[in-house]
């Protein structure tokens, strides 16, 4: 089940990839500035940041099997209506039903995850994770080589990736339901105290911590998803497919680190691994914009390794934080990723536009320092 979820991530983020994937495609043919294509990623993952946590919170009372593949059903409906946009307004649209499509999938499929785990919850969460990193990564390169050459109508041959997808999640759905129908239903209050000792305050708290370093993780995340291309265009004049490539190398690093972060967690403890994760990248961030073509590329992949890793370690942490509400956790924590992403990627394009784009990364580079704020979370374990 573990890998029929990482599989079905993989297929999931993959077709959501697809989108910033096209954005020089898109910014020529439509004739957009960088805060329109600020915005499209703003509605992608606004839709998802503020449906997932309503979400989470609903299945954590009623959990919805299927609701997975119909997620991904979703997602399958906006890459059509991406492959033939011809108008703004519809690569809107498109971009909000992607983005509706990983509101539902996300949530459920994380309760899913820990329920295949065996009590490994940092890996279950890091196998779960990464097929979503893989599929990330996969997006731009196969971007290069089908959609760059082919064009935008091409976006429709990805729609048997989505098909796929609702097939595994089928059956995940089903061992899901078999699942839920032998448990036997127990009071959220006795689900778990892993979070006994602490008061409610210091678990708000806490949370508020989570969430703030998960915002210097995603807010410095989206200068690349939705802008190293540019930046590397602009910069060294390099084409837009081997641009892609680059961008590959970055997110195959992500999910290399989202592998990792999850089984050291499990031995080692989550806050050490959330401290080093996103701390860990401040002397890569802070070198990157002072080197070559070479250098950057260099540079992502520690980037990308270091930081992708405190996800698994961060979801993991809030649930032993709050037991009893693995939805709303879920939802939560991939909600305001997805936010962060998307208030990141049309604030940062807004900036571009006014500073330029090698700007935005001698001020992004300072992002990471807010882990510091790890130093405050309570060992729980």
């Amino acid at each position: 089940m573990l890998l029929g979820l990482s599989l079905s991530h993989l297929l999931n983020d993959l077709v959501q990839s697809l989108l910033p994937a096209l954005y020089p495609l898109l910014k020529t043919g439509f004739h957009l500035d960088f805060g329109q294509i600020g915005l499209i990623t703003f509605v992608f993952q606004g839709t998802a940041s503020l449906l997932q946590p309503a979400v989470g919170l609903y299945t954590d009372r009623r959990p919805l099997p299927f609701s997975l593949a119909v997620g991904m059903g979703l997602s399958l409906a906006g890459l059509a209506l991406l492959s033939v946009a011809s108008a703004y307004g519809a690569l809107l649209a498109a971009a909000a039903l992607i983005g509706l499509g990983s509101a539902i999938f996300h949530p459920e499929a994380s309760r899913v995850a820990r329920l295949a785990s065996g009590g490994r919850y940092g890996l279950a969460q890091s196998v779960f994770q990464v097929g979503g990193n893989a599929g990330t990564a996969l997006g731009p390169l196969l971007a290069a080589f089908i959609v760059v050459p082919r064009g935008q109508g091409s976006v429709a041959w990805f729609g048997l990736a989505a098909l796929a997808g609702i097939l595994v999640l089928a059956v995940v759905g089903r061992w899901y339901a078999g699942q839920l129908a032998g448990m036997p239903r127990i009071p959220r209050t006795s689900s778990g105290a892993a979070a006994g000792p602490l008061s409610r305050a210091r678990v708000v708290a806490t949370v508020a911590i989570l969430l703030g370093l998960i915002f210097s993780k995603y807010f410095y995340m989206a200068s690349f998803s939705s802008y190293y291309t540019f930046y590397l265009i602009h910069r060294f004049g390099v084409p837009v497919a081997l641009a892609q490539v680059y961008l590959f190398v970055f997110l195959g690093a992500v999910a290399a680190g989202t592998i990792l972060g999850g089984p050291i967690g499990d031995r080692f403890g989550r806050k050490l691994v959330i401290w080093v994760s996103i701390l860990g990248v401040l002397p890569f961030s802070l070198a990157l914009p002072h080197v070559g073509l070479f250098g950057t590329v260099a540079l992502s992949v520690p980037i990308g390794l270091i930081l992708a890793s405190a996800m698994p370690a961060i979801l993991v942490y809030a649930q032993e934080l709050l037991p009893g509400r693995i939805g709303l956790v879920g939802g939560l924590f991939f909600g305001f990723a997805f936010g962060m992403g998307g208030l990141g990627a049309a604030l940062l394009g807004e900036m571009a536009d006014h500073v330029g784009i090698e700007r935005v990364y001698d001020l992004c580079a300072f992002l990471p320092a807010l882990g510091l704020m790890a130093v405050l979370l309570p060992r729980l374990r």
